[in-house]
């Protein structure tokens, strides 16, 4: 029997599972999977959903990926999950949807993770996640919290439809702020001052949202204990990209280099495109 859908540890929740449990209270975890990866099989207003979250996991062997990275353990249980829903339902009639919760703070950085391929760990959960695309499942990422470096790549990143919330914790970019200072030996503070006037550096989903990676922002009243109206907000947000998916599986996809700050990357694939039919 399925356990309930509820934190492995005495500890306090993560945003990633707070929304996880509000979104689906009714839903039993999928058992079999490291604490760090939360997979649930439930239903949102008669669709069948698989619902996928990293939360920290004090008690992991891998002392890098406690605080809900993406490590080894977590890039092949995403890869799992993803590809066991695709194997249930290759013979169905309808694909279930699948709909990651965001909330990592980065991939996990350490020796023994490099010397065990966590490239290959993460890459393997790409894959199943563009795997199920193809394959027709409807494929929603909610971003919650933070969204960071390969951990976003890795869970969230090849859905159809990204979804965010609108708030100051909610964080998306390639690096965290100190790890992005030591690499180009500037400050924290320097690396503000230009947030503020070259978007793509800013952490901010507000300048995020510029780069037409987003599908919606979701406006809520409290992020990290969400409201009762803040999870109809959502599942109500959730079931429209599902619909818009099921119309126009691509044009989620290709819309990405339509936000304002992406028009110099449009221009530029543009005349690739030209020199290469020429």
């Amino acid at each position: 029997m399925n356990a309930p859908l509820h934190s492995a540890a005495a500890r306090e929740a993560s945003r990633g599972e707070r929304w996880l449990q509000a979104l689906a209270p009714a839903a039993s975890r999928v058992p079999g999977y490291p604490d760090s990866v939360q997979v649930a099989d439930g239903e949102l207003a008669g669709t069948a959903v698989r619902w996928i979250a990293l939360v920290p996991d004090a008690a992991s062997r891998f002392p890098r990926a406690r605080n809900g990275e993406a490590g080894l353990l977590e890039g092949w249980s995403l890869a799992r999950a993803v590809r066991e829903a695709i194997a249930a339902d290759r013979a169905a009639p309808a694909r279930r949807a699948i709909v990651a919760i965001v909330d990592t703070p980065s991939q996990a950085y350490g020796r023994r993770e490099e010397a065990l391929g966590i490239h290959q760990s993460l890459a393997g959960a790409v894959a199943a996640y563009a795997e199920a695309r193809l394959a027709g499942h409807p494929v929603v990422a909610l971003i919650v919290g933070r969204a960071m470096s390969g951990a976003f790549l890795a869970h969230g990143y090849q859905a159809s439809r990204i979804i965010a919330l609108n708030d100051r914790g909610v964080l998306v970019h390639a690096m965290g702020k100190e790890a992005a200072a030591r690499i180009t030996m500037r400050t924290v503070e320097d690396l503000e001052a230009l947030a503020s006037t070259v978007p793509p550096m800013a952490y901010d989903i507000e300048n995020f949202a510029t780069l037409g990676i987003l599908w919606r922002l979701i406006d809520v009243e409290s992020a990290s204990a969400p409201l009762a109206a803040d999870v109809q907000r959502a599942r109500d947000t959730i079931l429209a990209a599902l619909a818009d998916i099921r119309r126009d599986p691509s044009q989620g996809l290709e819309g990405r280099l339509g936000g304002t700050n992406r028009k110099a990357s449009a221009e530029v694939r543009a005349c690739l495109a030209r020199q290469w039919q020429a």
